[in-house]
């Protein structure tokens, strides 16, 4: 156990780190680990794989981004700018290489080989983007004379861009709508909040007439005619799991779900461990997105209080956007459930926006080491006029 005496940059880090974030990202972390071997192995028999294979996978993924998670978290606030400004840049250029040289699967370019590693870059680019549109939002409040909300915005559209040529819609939205409440809480003045609104609308109007693999989505989630195969399946497994589920290997239906591993993993658990798990594990979300909001509420720096705003919106509404397509509460979308689904980018990138807010959480090590020295002095005051 690091001690308080004995200063150091892990005894820093232990003394200043928010446990209770910790530990969320830490249960997640287990949670999906514990039950990859409910919703992988159908899926890994089903493409005549290993039955664990994709368990051991999500485990080989597990251990690399716990330690990211760790390492990023002794981050300064300064460092968390920089590393997230090299993240962006370094991510819109392998976006932008994807769209040319990228593996294409289902008639979307979104992912890039290099070596037996396969990356999805945007994934990368959505915690980066929160942390850099934070600053420049940050530096407009502090510098009226920056243009941060212009600059922001060109950043958005260059993300927009990127995102619906692949295409990735979903990604789009999402990452769009993380702006927005990041602009909204910066204090985003009425008239924009009319235009933007506008233009969101004419967006997914425009994006309804152009990509028939988008509105054909909207019509069957409107209509249920036409190929809902997943999305029944994934129904049809909450509701044979009822309250407390068949049992851990006993789900049926999973094995019918394509992606049981990915993003219907919130299904599968609802079938062989019950909806009361499923509550559980919303209700842990739920606390990781109000305690981040809670917290960043209390930061006097501007920056920290927009990017861990934006951070944990960014984590909420991802979740949100998983667990509603399970439960048909909207259009089928795919999208990862935070450290539970499989996927070795997506846990990775989501292990880089858990250590983003551990270190924007964190109580400064200096700040501990001042008050101390000030506590020190007024000790050694008080004991030259006799007080003990």
């Amino acid at each position: 156990m690091a001690s308080r005496a004995k200063r150091g940059l892990i005894a820093d880090w232990w003394w200043g780190v928010d446990r209770w974030f910790l530990a969320a990202f830490l249960f997640l972390m287990v949670a999906g680990l514990v039950l990859s071997f409910a919703a992988s192995p159908p899926v890994a028999e089903r493409i005549g794989l290993e039955p664990f294979h994709f368990v051991r996978r999500h485990a080989v993924f597990l251990l690399p981004s716990l330690a990211v998670m760790l390492g990023v978290s002794l981050l300064s606030a300064h460092g968390v700018r920089r590393l997230a400004f090299f993240m962006l840049a370094g991510s819109l250029v392998v976006m932008v290489m994807a769209l040319f040289l990228g593996v294409e699967v289902k008639g979307a370019r979104r992912w890039m080989e290099f070596g037996p590693l396969t990356v999805q870059p945007s994934e990368f680019m959505k915690p980066a983007f929160a942390v850099v549109c934070a600053w420049l939002f940050a530096e407009r409040a502090r510098r009226p004379e920056i243009p941060g909300n212009l600059l922001s915005l060109i950043l958005l559209i260059t993300v927009a861009a990127l995102l619906v040529a692949q295409p990735d819609l979903g990604q789009t939205v999402l990452t769009a709508g993380v702006w927005g409440g990041l602009f909204f809480m910066a204090g985003m003045p009425w008239l924009w909040i009319v235009v933007l609104g506008g233009v969101g609308t004419l967006g997914l109007g425009t994006a309804y007439a152009a990509f028939p693999h988008f509105a054909s989505r909207i019509d069957r989630f409107l209509t249920g005619e036409g190929d809902t195969f997943q999305t029944d399946t994934a129904r049809e497994a909450i509701m044979r799991g009822g309250w407390f589920g068949q049992g851990p290997g006993e789900g049926t239906v999973k094995r019918l779900l394509p992606d049981s591993h990915t993003d219907f993993a919130y299904a599968v658990i609802a079938e062989e461990f019950g909806i009361i798990t499923c509550m559980a594990l919303t209700a842990v979300f739920c606390f990781i997105v109000v305690r981040g909001l809670q917290v960043a509420f209390e930061q006097r720096d501007v920056f920290s209080r927009l990017a861990i705003s934006g951070l944990v919106m960014l984590f909420g509404m991802q979740s949100i956007i998983n667990m509603a397509v399970n439960l048909q509460l909207m259009p089928a979308k795919g999208m990862t459930l935070p450290f539970i689904s499989y996927g070795g980018s997506s846990m990775m990138a989501v292990a880089v926006s858990a250590g983003f807010i551990l270190a924007l959480t964190r109580k400064r090590a200096e700040n501990s080491s001042q008050t101390d020295r000030l506590s020190e002095r007024s000790l050694a005051f008080g004991g030259a006029l006799g007080y003990r």
